[in-house]
Parts: structure tokens; sequence; C-alpha cells
């Protein structure tokens, strides 16, 4: 009978402490994302930034932005939305949306369109211009123009095909009183704008609208008589033979061309002409040349048990720093160089997994301008960038590459959300110029662009708004042994000055997210600048 009693007071005093535990066991923290996104009358599949927690869609001009509908909406499994998709929403200011599980976490889906929109007439100077938050559309003639007849050659102010306009255009042809006309412009059942279509005599036949002397070209813009003979000449300062420019590209009356294979640190004079006008001289110094040092990686050295692509000055880094305190190097000189090669090395970058205290960490073989700036826990600290003013319009090279399948996946990259094991890993060349300040992006003066492979916000935005020039090579096959390449920068451009460049080689491309294949090797060679 007493053990019996033990027994109940040993259950009911584990019945009562039970029922006294606090449930103070926290929620597991679950990132909620928009994965993907159909929307009707987009132009593309909508660009999701899980950093950010926003989704921005691009529409077609002829769709409602009043109403947009969303056909459906892919979010992480077992999250809820304040939002109810699908369903139809008015973009023109944010949708705001919150998803929850044990936290909450707030998204933005907003939209961005573009109307094109053009107005041209016969015998033009330059290009028009459009104002469409005032809906003026302004075209600049000569000051003998018969203002009584004028043809109009272009004409679109709304949405194609579902636009309709009060007056045809074509009956516009007399603006000799006050030089504009008002032109009401409808779509979408209940949209109406009013236009001022402006025609304005002006005493200029032709103008420079910039002139951009790089190393080794001089981009020419310029606006004329619409119709007439557009054109540029050119010589060295001292030369008496003027020199014709050829390749122009003639928009209108606004034209462009750009004078290449000139000499470095050079004067030069050039004109323009519409006819028989010709503008002032206009004089202009090209600049010098920048060119890599080791680009052809022949340099190495140790130190503290690191191997460095440099033997005294860093100019490349690379995540051998990281990588060392794991006893661990991924990128290292070679002898199989490429062919022709009057060097001994070239840069082998090969992709691995580093165990550090322990864990294992996914690392991509990786070569580039800048410097490693340390680690946060295991994720790393990486400082981009080099200064230079140069601006080239290619990056010639020699890349051998060995694709591995993913093996690894440490995060999913937001812009490939749908990427896993058993994928092509692929790899990456990319060079850019731009003006990144330290200030800015938290770096140095000689490394201006901090990257934290823990923070995706960090990561390098090739659409960034400091970015001048750009171009990119994407490998997503082995290639069959040494392959010569060159990729051409595209430039947003031609007038602003950079203050850095940056160049980036790696055998796996998400290698920021530890995402890649142990298999995969890139080795580079010979890299050059092209001006």
């Amino acid at each position: 009978m007493m053990k019996m009693f033990r027994y109940l007071m040993v259950a009911l005093v584990g019945t009562i402490a039970v029922g006294c535990i606090k449930n103070d066991v926290p929620y597991p923290v679950v990132k909620l994302d928009i994965v993907s996104m159909d929307v009707e009358g987009a132009k593309s599949a909508p660009a999701i930034d899980a950093t950010a927690h926003s989704v921005i869609i691009d529409l077609e001009e002829t769709t409602d932005i009043r109403n947009v509908k969303i056909n459906s909406v892919e979010m992480t499994e077992g999250a809820t939305s304040t939002v109810s998709f699908p369903g139809t929403f008015d973009l023109r200011t944010p949708l705001y949306v919150t998803l929850s599980m044990y936290q909450s976490w707030e998204w933005t889906i907003s939209a961005t369109q573009h109307i094109e929109r053009y107005f041209s007439v016969e015998g033009q100077i330059g290009e028009s211009k459009i104002d469409a938050e005032h809906f003026i559309a302004t075209a600049y003639v000569p000051m003998d123009h018969d203002m009584k007849s004028v043809n109009i050659t272009a004409f679109k102010l709304g949405p194609k095909d579902i636009s309709t306009y009060s007056v045809d255009f074509k009956e516009l042809t007399d603006f000799s009183d006050d030089s504009m006309r008002q032109v009401t412009v409808s779509y979408h059942g209940d949209i109406e704008e009013t236009w001022t279509i402006q025609v304005i005599p002006t005493d200029v036949e032709i103008e420079f609208k910039g002139v951009d002397a790089w190393a080794k070209r001089i981009w020419l813009y310029a606006e004329g008589r619409s119709g007439a003979d557009l054109g540029f000449k050119y010589r060295k300062a001292g030369d008496e033979e003027w020199l014709s420019v050829n390749d122009i590209e003639v928009n209108g009356g606004s034209f462009s061309a750009c004078i290449a294979d000139l000499d470095t640190e050079t004067e030069y004079e050039v004109i323009a002409y519409s006819n028989d006008s010709f503008t002032d001289v206009v004089k202009v110094t090209t600049c010098n040349t920048f060119e890599l040092p080791n680009a052809g990686f022949e340099e190495w050295s140790t130190i503290n048990n690191v191997v460095c692509p440099y033997i005294d000055t860093p100019f490349w880094g690379s995540g051998n720093d990281g990588a060392a305190m794991a006893s661990t190097t991924l990128t290292e000189p070679t002898e199989d160089v490429r062919p022709g090669s009057e060097g001994k090395y070239a840069a082998s970058l090969q992709s691995k997994k580093a165990a550090l205290m322990g864990i294992g960490k996914f690392a991509a073989g990786n070569i580039f301008l800048g410097e490693f700036g340390g680690l946060v826990g295991l994720d790393g600290l990486v400082n981009f960038g080099r200064p230079t003013t140069a601006r080239p319009v290619a990056l010639h090279g020699w890349v051998k590459y060995n694709c591995g399948v993913i093996d690894e996946l440490g995060r999913v990259p937001s812009a490939r959300p749908n990427l896993k094991k058993g994928d092509m890993d692929e790899g990456q060349i990319m060079i850019a110029v731009g003006n990144w300040t330290a200030e800015e992006y938290g770096g140095s003066a000689d490394c201006p662009v901090v990257v934290n492979t823990k923070d995706e916000s960090t990561y390098f935005d090739k659409e960034g708004k400091n970015v001048i020039g750009v171009g990119e090579m994407v490998l997503t096959e082995s290639t069959d042994g040494w392959i010569e390449f060159t990729l051409p920068l595209d430039y947003r451009t031609t007038s602003e000055i950079p203050t850095h460049m940056i160049i980036v080689c790696t055998g796996s491309r998400f290698g920021d997210y530890f995402t890649g294949s142990t298999q995969s090797l890139m080795l580079v060679d010979d890299l050059e600048l092209i001006y």
C-alpha cells in the first residue's frame, strides 16, 4: 500500500511540474519569401529581390497599370499572406504584403511601365523633346522652314495599338500662328491626356552635344538638320588635312560616331557639319592607357602560409586567406598555360569544400582585383576594386574551364530560386568600371566595394547606379581545352570618368552563396585590356 502511494505521489508531482513548466522554447526563425509570381501583361518574369523583400513587375505599355492581374504567387511553404492572390491590383502605388508563419516579413510589390513616345517632323533640327509629365512634345526646325506646311513624319504619344487621337497627325500641318496645337490622346476607355504639340523655329543649324575623349577613341554627338548631309571631320592638332569620320549613326536630326585607333595622350581637333553649316573647331586630348599588373599571372608568393598572386605589391586578390584557415588553397599557379604563351604559369581556380573547426563550407576558386577583408564567423568579407580612370572597350584573355555538377548547396540565390543539387555549375568572368566610393560602399580608397557573403544586399549589382561600364561572360559548360575570348564592356555613358575597376574570375558563379561544384576548375591566363 505504501509503495502504491509513493508511485501516485511521484506521478502527481510529475504532473504538477509539467503543468508549471513555462514554454519558453523560441519559435524557429523561418525566412518567408515570395518565390515566383505570374502576372498578366508583364514583359518578363517579375524581378524578385529576397534581400530587399521586393518584387518589381515590368509591364507592357498596353497593360492598364490600374488593373494588373496577378494570376498566382508562390511563397515559402506554410506562409500566409495579408493579401489574397490571385487578384487584380492598382499598381500605380506599391502593394504592401505581410507574409506570416512564426514571424512576419514585410514585402513590397511595385510596377514599372515605359510607354514609347515620339514626335518628329521633316527637316527638323536635332532630336525632339518629349515631356511626358507635362504632356508636351516639341520639335525644332530651321528659321526658314515653311511653318504653314509642316510635315509630321512620326507621331506616337500613347500605348501602341490601343490609343486614339482627337486629330489625325497628317492634318497637323499649319504651325504658323503660335507654333503649337492641342491633341487629346485616349486609351484604356477612360484615360485622356491633352498634349501640346510644338514646332519651334531655331537659328541653330548644327551644334555639338558631346565630345568625349578616351585613350584611343573619341565619341562624337551632334544635332543638325534632319535629312541633311550630317557628319564629322577630325585631325591631329597641327595637321592641315581634315579626315572624314565613317559609320555615322543618324536618328532624325541627331547623329553620332566613334573615332577609333587614335594615339594616346594626343590632342585632336573635331568639327561637325550639316550640309554647308559647320560647328566651331573643338579640341580634345586622348588619355593614357592602363595596363593590368601581373595579367599573365607569372608572379606568385607565399606569405604566412597563404599563396598570393603577387610578389611585393598586392593588386590581385583571392579567397586563399580565408581558405588557409582550413589549410586549403583555392587559387594557385599552374604550369598548364594557354597555347603560345611565353610565360611559365597561369592561374588555377579550384572550387573546394573547406573544413574549419569541424564545419565544412563550400568555397569557390577565384581571383579578383582587390583583397580579402577577413572573416565574420564562417562568412567572408571581400574588398573589390582598384583605382583607375581607364575606360577599356573590352577584356581579352584565355580561359580553360571544367564545369562540374553542383554538389554543395549553401544558399539559393534570389535570382535563381530553382537552383538545386544536380544542376550544372557556372563559371564567370566579369569586368566593370565605375565611380564607387569608400564612404558609400564601406571599403577603402584602394578597394571601395565591400561584399559580405552573409548579406546578399552587399553583393555586386552590375545594374547599380555607380556602374559606368560592365561586361560579363558566363560559362555553362566545359570548354574544349583553352579558348581565347574578348569580352566587350557595355557603357551607359561615354562622358563619365570612372574611379575604379573591378575584375572577377571564378569557377563557381554562386560561390558567394556557398553553392557550386567541388569539380569546377577554371584556368585563366594573359588578360589584357583593349582600348
